[in-house]
């Protein structure tokens, strides 16, 4: 019988090691309809999936990190130029840490304005802390780490591998 319930432990971690939790595939359906209420301006969306108890961010421009903020729909708007660009969510992943946490990393790529007109190629890597709240998992946490073009490695297929 020790047998038995040994294999079937065996047998059921291995069959559920590759694949996500719920959580997990929330917060990665999360990270994509968040780049796209970006995009497409759907503030609505972006303040939902935020923490309403605010978020710690730093950005990717080399500036201090951020102090807590509760950004609303009016604010975005405020502070988004008319045209910001698209930026597009490459090589996600999620770790469930706890029952209330999501670590989550991944690439984002697209353009943005330079302030004068015109368009320039953005990359960044993105790390971040999805919380539960009530039912909902929402950003407490992003951390934008430049992975711009120039003189850094640039990203190929190869390095996904194992």
């Amino acid at each position: 019988m020790k047998y038995v319930i040994l294999c079937l432990a065996l047998f059921t971690s291995l069959s559920f090691a590759d694949s996500h939790t719920s959580a997990e595939q929330t917060v990665l359906a999360n990270i994509d309809a968040y780049w796209v209420a970006r995009n497409t301006k759907d503030w609505e969306t972006v303040v939902a999936l935020s923490s309403a108890e605010g978020m710690y961010n730093t950005n990717s421009d080399g500036s201090f990190h951020k102090p807590v903020g509760t950004a609303t729909v009016e604010d975005w708007a405020r502070t988004t130029p008319g045209d910001a660009g698209t930026v597009v969510v490459h090589f996600s992943e999620a770790h469930q840490l706890n029952d209330s946490t999501v670590f989550a990393r991944y690439y984002a790529e697209g353009v943005t304005p330079d302030g004068k007109g015109n368009f320039k190629p953005y990359r960044t890597r993105v790390t971040s802390v999805w919380v539960l709240e009530g039912d909902d998992w929402v950003a407490k946490t992003m951390h934008f780490s430049s992975a711009s073009y120039g003189g850094v490695h640039q990203t190929q297929a190869t390095d996904f591998e194992d």
